[in-house]
């Protein structure tokens, strides 16, 4: 009879665990990304940020004489470490031309789908698919 209420509490604790933990699995939409609308930025890395759930460049954009800072979502840092990128791959007054996917209201942020490095070599590997 111990073995089978030992046996109980270990299935009851195993699905509490599951359901305590859910939210940590759950992920955004990226249903505010144009899917269908594929632009070019050109710019300077005002930051990299390398964190987790996403990473994130601030990029500084021209355009028509006024520069604007876009906010552009990328992949995890373990995504990113996969596809060759590293803390360092792009610092601060880089010059860097992004493809991503933009906001579907217009306001400057975007989803990444591959870069172009000072140099003009690709930085990791383009992404493909749709957007998360």
């Amino acid at each position: 009879m111990h073995r089978k209420s030992h046996l109980l509490r270990c299935v009851v604790a195993g699905v509490l665990l599951l359901i305590a933990t859910a939210p940590l699995r759950a992920h955004h939409s990226g249903a505010m990304y144009d899917a269908q609308r594929t632009d070019t930025l050109q710019g300077m890395v005002r930051i990299f940020q390398w964190s987790n759930p996403h990473c994130w460049i601030q990029l500084l954009v021209p355009k028509d004489g006024v520069t604007q800072e876009w906010s552009v979502e990328m992949g995890s840092t373990a995504e990113l470490y996969r596809s060759g990128w590293r803390p360092g791959t792009v610092k601060p007054g880089d010059q860097v031309t992004i493809v991503v996917h933009v906001m579907r209201d217009g306001s400057p942020g975007a989803h990444f789908l591959s870069a172009v490095g000072p140099q003009g070599a690709p930085l990791g590997k383009p992404k493909t698919g749709n957007v998360p």
